[in-house]
């Protein structure tokens, strides 16, 4: 009885040092904490504004919100090599074009080169931080700028490989 309890003993042992083995093996996968990599090529009403491709690769932290929340979703469980497009939408990229966000100023207050539709200008916030707006219009002595963030309200479509998790 005691040989088969020892042998029961070694073989759990056994089974307990190869599964690690095998699962240290296994390629690491996108999940929170681990620190990630990942080229991508962002599109946005059929147009690319952004890519990494052909430079660094973009680094972050999975879980901490470093990247929108869609894209981060998206990511977790992906392995190194793993290739995927995403659609993300507005509510889990930039949210959506908040009406409030416009404001109408006297285009005297703005620069002289910034007087136009397409200027982006700089403002401080409540808080100290610099914001950026678009000027939208200019009519008579009003100019209505947008503090929206470029992309909000947009669907973004992304093209992401994995590239490195540790």
């Amino acid at each position: 009885m005691r040989n088969l309890t020892t042998i029961l003993t070694l073989t759990i042992l056994f089974l307990s040092i190869t599964k690690g083995s095998l699962m240290a093996k296994e390629p690491n996968k996108v999940a929170p904490g681990k620190t990630v990599q990942i080229h991508y090529t962002l599109t946005v009403d059929g147009r690319e504004v952004d890519s990494s491709n052909g430079g660094e690769p973009l680094v972050y932290e999975q879980g901490k919100g470093n990247i929108i929340p869609g894209l981060e979703h998206q990511l977790e469980g992906m392995s190194v090599g793993e290739k995927k497009h995403v659609i993300i939408g507005p509510d889990d990229a930039y949210g959506p074009v908040n009406p409030n966000a416009f404001v109408n100023v006297p285009v005297e207050k703005l620069p002289p080169e910034a007087r136009q539709p397409g200027a982006v200008v700089t403002a401080p916030g409540e808080q100290g931080q610099t914001m950026r707006a678009m000027v939208v219009d200019v009519k008579d002595n009003q100019a209505t700028l947008n503090f929206n963030h470029p992309l909000a309200g947009k669907e973004l479509a992304f093209d992401v490989e994995v590239v490195d998790v540790n």
